[in-house]
């Protein structure tokens, strides 16, 4: 009894939410131009200056003092559209956002050479720093499966000529206290990468992303869906979430799932909140996949038992027939 109580104990944590430290954390919307064609919806300059001016105005209102200074600010997947080490204009805006700010912020970024989806932190007088590259990418979205085949008879590959280049590893930006580890839009539906971010040590994560070509004409399906497995992410590893999306819903969730504050679509927002930085691992992060694994063994070794059993009976069926 008593080994199976310690046993026990070492599952409980030893770092509970309410004890962990907290900070400050904004999530920025800053909306992209509503047009009827996906070419102008999602023009690079005017997402990018969206997403600059909404944060200058929450840095105005820092300086206000209406709003509390952030520890941290979030971004959206694709923000920046243009490689800022190929456009100085680009760099320039993004470096001058984050001196103003006075604070780190987690871009959404597509650089090229190769081609990537990344998330990188800028630092006030720093410029940028270290890198996320997405490491799930999407098939016919960001690379284009058997390309050469599919090109032999359709010219659906040209909508997306060069394939981007995927990335290998968990990355964990630190800010202050925060350690923040960052997944890209579809990848929130992978649990084993969220799991990899909260193993290299992240106390609190990030979903950047981009729905806005999913919401062109109208459908609300992908936003719900990623802040629904969003939330899911929060419960299995008991972190906050901060979720930022172009058009949104962008939302930050609390480390049990509740949406502690969350905005509507096609509209700029700056959610802003206080959420824990917990270090402890869950039983879910510890144990991982195989549950899962397990289940589907028993699953199907159950199927094939029934099958196996079921033969006799109609091998008999088949003899009393012909008799």
């Amino acid at each position: 009894m008593t080994a199976g109580l310690v046993l026990a104990g070492g599952f409980l944590p030893v770092d509970p939410t309410g004890g962990a430290p907290t900070a400050e954390v904004v999530a920025i919307q800053g909306n992209v131009p509503r047009a009827r064609n996906l070419p102008q919806q999602v023009n690079d300059n005017d997402v990018t200056q969206n997403q600059a001016v909404t944060t200058l105005k929450l840095a105005a209102g820092v300086k206000a003092g209406r709003v509390p200074a952030a520890d941290l600010v979030v971004w959206p997947e694709d923000a920046v559209g243009l490689d800022p080490f190929q456009y100085s204009a680009v760099y320039a805006e993004l470096a001058r956002t984050a001196d103003v700010l006075g604070r780190p912020i987690l871009v959404g970024e597509v650089l090229q050479d190769p081609q990537r989806n990344v998330g990188q932190l800028w630092v006030p007088g720093r410029g940028p720093s270290t890198l996320y590259v997405k490491r799930q990418l999407v098939p016919f979205g960001e690379y284009i499966p058997f390309r050469g085949i599919i090109s032999s008879f359709s010219s659906l590959p040209s909508l997306q000529p060069v394939n981007f280049t995927a990335g290998h590893q968990a990355v964990v930006f630190g800010a202050g206290n925060i350690r923040l580890g960052d997944v890209i839009c579809y990848e929130v539906g992978f649990d084993n990468l969220v799991r990899s971010e909260v193993t290299a040590g992240a106390n609190l994560l990030a979903v950047q992303s981009n729905d806005a070509d999913f919401e062109i004409d109208g459908q609300l399906g992908e936003t719900e869906q990623q802040t629904a497995m969003a939330r899911i992410r929060a419960i299995e590893s008991d972190r906050a979430v901060v979720y930022a999306s172009t058009t949104g819903e962008s939302s930050i969730i609390a480390p049990d799932g509740a949406l502690i504050t969350h905005s509507g679509v096609w509209r700029q927002a700056i959610l802003e909140a206080r959420v824990p930085l917990v270090s402890y691992r869950t039983l879910a992060d510890r144990v991982g996949g195989w549950p899962e694994y397990l289940i589907v063994m028993l699953t199907v070794l159950a199927l094939a038992w029934a099958v196996v059993r079921s033969l006799p009976r109609r091998t008999r069926s088949g003899d009393a027939g012909a008799s």
